[in-house]
């Protein structure tokens, strides 16, 4: 009877908490040795000597590295400091704003939805967030007083839109165009991150009354529609966004160093974000338009879905590795291999990166004329990083993850991010 009870129980809890069990049972990530899986461990040192000579060259402060294939983890280390100003040595498990790598467990939480009929991809985002409606193009501005003209969009913008970044919002603070920029400081937007008391659903109704870059699904724009889509899981799910996440999501991959905000026990991991002073000295990175200590401190009301993610290297290792069972792991099934399928297709055609990459979902894609260039890993291999110089690959053919975790701003001569790659594809040896 206790053991009925015991098994009624904690399938409650995976009905509530997670998405459902699985058939399959992929193994959590765990640690072997490189010519376990195919790796020359000779040729993988040379990640280990690149990391140790960029930090000793000043290309960078601190630098986590972590390598995995087949769900084994083969090289995980921590090179240089986590802050030069206290000397505190970085370690393996620390925490990293992931910034835009954010917006791939977005686009996962809003795929998850639809696997649970709230939504279809093509829906106008207007009917569940209302202040979208009727769209408009920017056709003129002003720079003097910063007024602007619009026309009427040809058509409203939809969930696909959103997720492959062809809706037409732009970005404020990091935008190609001084012109929103403008727009989007003017109206209040909140771009990324804050410490401010304002919610993303606040945010979010201010953006939608702002013109469009273009008409939507006409140009691939970098955009903050992932916190729009934030909001959108609020309003569909029911709860709010960093619930949602904590409880459908992170939870149930193991992904307890993943947070909007940093719990006070994990405070002291946070990394600090440093730039080069004129001497060449690395230093605090100072409180601009944002303060980047937003993972611990000010009202922590706001959650980002484009951009407000802190995470460690296993952690976000732990989700890439998901997507490579094809959305399950550890026996629980977060998507179906069909909509993993669908996140990695094509959603932008030559958009995006003419003919070596596309956009899907979620991530950049490699396509099959990527791979015969070189440097970027094989066809469908996925990727992306973060605005503190963070990036991540995952390579479906070879089953192999990179991740590259830093924290620096301003201007840097750091060349790790592709040479990490070409270090990790000359060591294989199987």
């Amino acid at each position: 009877m206790k053991k009925l009870l015991f098994l009624f129980l904690s399938g409650l809890v995976l009905s509530l908490g997670a998405q459902t069990k699985s058939n399959n049972f992929s193994p959590p990530l765990s640690e072997a040795i490189p010519e376990s899986v195919g790796f020359s461990v000779e040729r993988l040192a040379r990640v280990e000597t690149m990391c140790s000579e960029a930090v000793a060259s000043g290309e960078v402060p601190g630098i986590v590295a972590l390598v995995a294939r087949k769900g084994k983890i083969v090289f995980c280390k921590a090179f240089g400091k986590a802050d030069n100003q206290s000397n505190r040595i970085l370690k393996q498990d620390d925490i990293f704003r992931i910034a835009s790598q954010s917006k791939a467990i977005t686009s996962t939480a809003v795929l998850m939805l639809l696997e649970e009929g709230k939504f279809k991809l093509d829906d106008p985002i207007s009917k569940y967030i209302p202040e979208f409606k009727n769209p408009q193009v920017l056709e003129s501005f002003q720079v003097s007083d910063t007024s602007y003209v619009t026309t009427a969009a040809k058509g409203e913008i939809t969930i696909r839109q959103l997720l492959s970044h062809l809706s037409g919002i732009g970005y404020g603070f990091i935008d190609s165009d001084e012109r929103f920029k403008m727009i989007y400081k003017k109206a209040g937007v909140t771009d990324a991150w804050t410490t401010e008391k304002i919610t993303i659903g606040e945010s979010v109704k201010k953006l939608a009354k702002l013109p469009l870059h273009n008409n939507p699904g006409e140009k691939w724009t970098y955009s903050e529609g992932l916190d729009v889509l934030g909001y959108l899981i609020e309003v569909v799910s029911g709860m709010s966004f960093d619930r949602y996440l904590r409880t459908h999501l992170f939870d149930p991959l193991g992904m307890n160093d993943t947070w909007f905000y940093l719990p006070a026990e994990k405070a002291g991991r946070l990394v600090s974000v440093q730039q080069k002073d004129k001497n060449g000295q690395w230093v605090p990175f100072p409180a601009t338009f944002y303060d980047p200590d937003y993972p611990i401190k000010g009202a922590q009301s706001f959650f980002s879905g484009g951009a407000g993610l802190s995470s460690t290297a296993k952690d976000y290792a732990t989700f890439l590795q998901m997507y490579l069972n094809g959305g399950e792991l550890n026996g629980i099934r977060i998507l179906s291999r069909t909509t993993v399928q669908m996140i990695l297709s094509n959603q932008t055609g030559t958009l995006f990166g003419g003919t070596d990459k596309f956009f899907g979902l979620a991530f950049s894609v490699v396509t099959s004329k990527g791979e015969e260039k070189g440097d970027l890993g094989s066809a469908g291999t996925f990727e992306w990083g973060g605005y503190f110089n963070t990036q991540y690959f995952a390579d479906p053919k070879e089953k192999i993850i990179g991740i590259l975790l830093k924290q620096t701003q301003g201007p840097v001569n750091d060349n790790t991010g592709w040479k990490f790659r070409q270090l990790i594809s000359s060591a294989l040896d199987d």
